[in-house]
């Protein structure tokens, strides 16, 4: 297996993003698209073009991922929207956790098969383990999976029944092993943080199964292999990486939030493009997220 290379870190966007995240590649737009949790909107960056958009919601928002055309599914605080972005046209509400008003939805990744998972949290990061890991189906059928988080991030799916979630808060990256029928098999630590690391955030995988880790506080994104061994690291001049994921023409671009949140005026002076989205290509494809299917009679009607 060769050695992983990567480029300097580029600057594409400078933002003061306070909560930079959930980085999505749409192929179809040729864009990257994220999210500035706390700002409550997304933007989108048109690689080919240099357009770049920013999209206001009313709702703090963890992720978004595609469905077809403008239309993507939204996890917002308290619920999931699928919508029509150009237009606005909301298209359904998925009401999530209504009984703990002060979670909210984090991060969330489709699956092999085009799944959705997502995870919540406690909006304020207190210590408590209010968090919960779901899935949803192309029948818009809800499943909690996991639960006793702190700060979810993640998932990243090695095949349909193994993947990688993360409690932030705990510093731990879990390996998970589920069942057809969604039920956990295996759940072991995979990855435990020092404090010198910061804390594992969002996550992706290459083609080779390596893990490419955001570190918040850590200024870095790491690449461990199977085996939990480090083999690569890239270092970034921003204090809190938040995401990443693969994109590009050749799928070969890491793309890379981060946030300026818990900066005080001398770590922003320190790591000065806090807040903004990086790219770095790699000598190493990524694996292409899925699109959410909604493929039966529901997404007809629907859509």
């Amino acid at each position: 297996m060769s050695k992983i290379k990567t480029t300097e870190p580029k600057v594409l966007w400078k933002l003061k993003c306070k909560l930079g995240e959930g980085t999505l590649w749409v192929k179809e737009h040729n864009s990257i698209y994220f999210v500035d949790i706390k700002k409550k909107c997304f933007f989108s960056l048109n690689v080919k073009n240099n357009k770049k958009k920013k999209y206001k919601v009313n709702k703090e928002i963890g992720f978004l991922a595609h469905i077809k055309n403008n239309i993507f599914i939204l996890g917002l605080q308290g619920e999931l929207r699928i919508q029509n972005i150009k237009t606005k046209k909301i298209i359904k509400r998925i009401l999530i956790e209504q009984d703990i008003k002060l979670n909210r939805i984090n991060d969330g990744k489709t699956d092999p098969k085009a799944n959705l998972w997502f995870g919540t949290m406690d909006n304020l990061e207190r210590k408590i383990e209010k968090g919960s890991l779901y899935k949803l189906d192309k029948n818009l059928n809800l499943t909690k999976v996991d639960k006793n988080y702190r700060i979810t991030n993640g998932p990243a799916f090695i095949n349909e029944n193994n993947f990688y979630h993360t409690d932030s808060s705990k510093k731990i990256i879990y390996k998970i092993k589920i069942n057809k029928k969604d039920k956990i098999i295996s759940k072991k630590i995979f990855k435990k943080f020092s404090k010198k690391d910061g804390s594992p955030d969002g996550m992706t995988l290459d083609k080779n199964k390596n893990i490419w880790v955001a570190h918040f506080h850590g200024a870095c994104v790491s690449v461990f292999n199977k085996n939990a061994k480090l083999i690569h690291k890239i270092n970034l001049p921003a204090q809190n990486i938040t995401n990443c994921t693969f994109g590009g023409q050749n799928n070969n671009e890491l793309f890379i939030t981060s946030a300026t949140k818990g900066m005080n005026r001398a770590d922003l002076q320190k790591f000065k493009y806090s807040g903004s989205l990086f790219s770095v290509k790699s000598n190493i494809r990524g694996i292409q997220q899925k699109k959410f299917n909604l493929k039966d009679a529901k997404k007809r009607s629907l859509l």
